[in-house]
């Protein structure tokens, strides 16, 4: 008889759980969060045909790629939806969690997630760590800005001449405010240096993917843009069509609907939010800055036209996204005109 088994899991120890087919608990207990304890004590109480399953969260990649190479078979569960399952119980434990997800595991109810390979989840820690500097740099040139307007100066718009030499002429002449803004304007140039290492890392991580190179033949895709998008699908046969990426980006409408009310709303904004916010600086990147025409601006300006330009951008980026994953499984660049298309 086939067991199941429910991992609750810590930072320092994960509560274990064992169910049979009928429900009836066989083993409860916890130990160290560690893949080889946590297969020693499954293994010993579950056998090795057991079904484990577990929530998302910071540590499920590294325990469901350990265990799954161990010959375990692991099912990863949505941590929402288990959340909304559990909540019936009276007391909330580890141990009780533990035993929630055994029986989640034995009835069925769920659905699993994909977990990503450790590929995927080094670009996206590329392109997170990334992020944070570049958020780090805007808030920093900011608060310089701020400090500057107190005693007058005002950098005003920056064009042709970097941040930093216009901030050092403008304090020149000025031994007060110097010695304050120096030390933060030699931190803003070294986050640039860093931020650079990271470009650089990701041009290199582009580079040496075919599926990347591929997707950057359509308009307004950027290393960025391909990287956050490659590493967020990472495999496009697991969506069977191309539409639902759009959902899975969080860039289609929420929709309410019970007797004669059916309304839309805004986008859900579900899934990663890294990859939507590229997906619609590519779509104003369509707009503003492609010259080339090719029925995909077209299609925008005319959505623009009709719903205003906010509407069509999003609309623009859900469009690309579905394009995308259309180029991904077909392997044809591409096409800039409709006639290219037709033959």
């Amino acid at each position: 008889m086939t067991h199941y088994v429910g991992l609750d899991v810590s930072q320092k120890t994960t509560a274990i759980c064992v169910v049979d087919g009928e429900g009836v608990r066989i083993w409860r207990g916890q130990c160290a969060t560690s893949p080889e304890h946590i297969e020693r004590v499954v293994r010993h109480r579950a056998g090795d045909d057991a079904r484990i399953g577990i929530e998302t969260g910071s540590m499920t990649p590294w325990l469901v790629h350990e265990l799954r190479a161990g010959g375990l078979e692991v099912v990863c569960l949505d941590a929402r939806q288990v959340n909304a399952a559990l909540q019936m119980q009276l007391n909330k434990t580890d141990q009780n969690d533990a035993d929630g997800l055994a029986q989640i595991m034995r009835t069925g109810w769920y659905r699993s997630v994909y977990v990503k390979s450790y590929d995927a989840h080094r670009a996206r820690a590329v392109l997170g760590a990334r992020l944070q500097l570049v958020g780090m740099t805007t808030r920093l040139s900011n608060h310089i800005r701020g400090v500057l307007k107190t005693f007058g100066l005002l950098p005003g718009a920056i064009r042709g001449v970097s941040f930093a030499a216009r901030i050092e002429a403008l304090i020149t002449n000025r031994p007060d405010v110097a010695p304050i803004v120096m030390p933060m304007l030699t931190a803003w140039r070294r986050l640039r240096e860093q931020i650079a290492t990271f470009d650089k890392a990701v041009r290199s991580l582009v580079k040496d993917n075919r599926d990347c190179r591929l997707l950057m033949s359509v308009p307004g895709i950027g290393p960025l843009s391909v990287l956050a998008y490659v590493s967020a699908i990472e495999d496009p046969s697991r969506f069977r069509r191309s539409r639902s990426i759009g959902a899975h980006l969080g860039l289609t409408p929420r929709q309410y609907q019970s007797g004669e009310i059916d309304r839309s709303g805004r986008i859900s904004k579900c899934g990663d939010p890294l990859t939507r916010t590229l997906m619609y600086e590519a779509a104003v990147v369509i707009l503003t800055r492609v010259k080339r025409a090719s029925p995909l601006k077209d299609w925008a300006l005319k959505v623009a036209k009709r719903s205003g330009p906010r509407k069509a951008r999003v609309a623009l980026a859900r469009k690309l996204s579905v394009i995308l994953h259309s180029i991904w499984r077909s392997g044809e660049p591409f096409r800039w005109t409709e006639q290219t298309a037709a033959t």
